[in-house]
């Protein structure tokens, strides 16, 4: 989407909170995107929205909303038609 993105995290016994691990991501991603598109004024708005997911229908019920997400927002079609896809990492 080109206003925000969607993570499906597993949670681990990691040594940062996902605030944190949040935090550490847009910290990367905004100096990623000011590298490779020259805008200096790029900024993430403060915060995220978390929400657990506690069964498999639950899973696939907000794994579908994302999928769908672009199609909502008119950008595409079609869902294999979004070129920004992430993808499962089982491991």
């Amino acid at each position: 989407m080109p206003d925000h993105v969607h993570f499906f995290v597993k949670s681990l016994n990691a040594p940062k909170s996902l605030g944190q691990t949040i935090g550490l991501w847009k910290q990367w991603s905004s100096k990623h995107i000011k590298s490779k598109t020259n805008k200096m004024h790029f900024q993430w708005q403060p915060g995220f929205f978390d929400h657990v997911l506690r069964s498999e229908e639950s899973y696939s019920e907000k794994w579908d909303y994302v999928a769908n997400n672009p199609i909502r927002a008119r950008l595409i079609n079609k869902v294999d038609a979004w070129p920004y896809q992430g993808f499962i990492d089982f491991e």
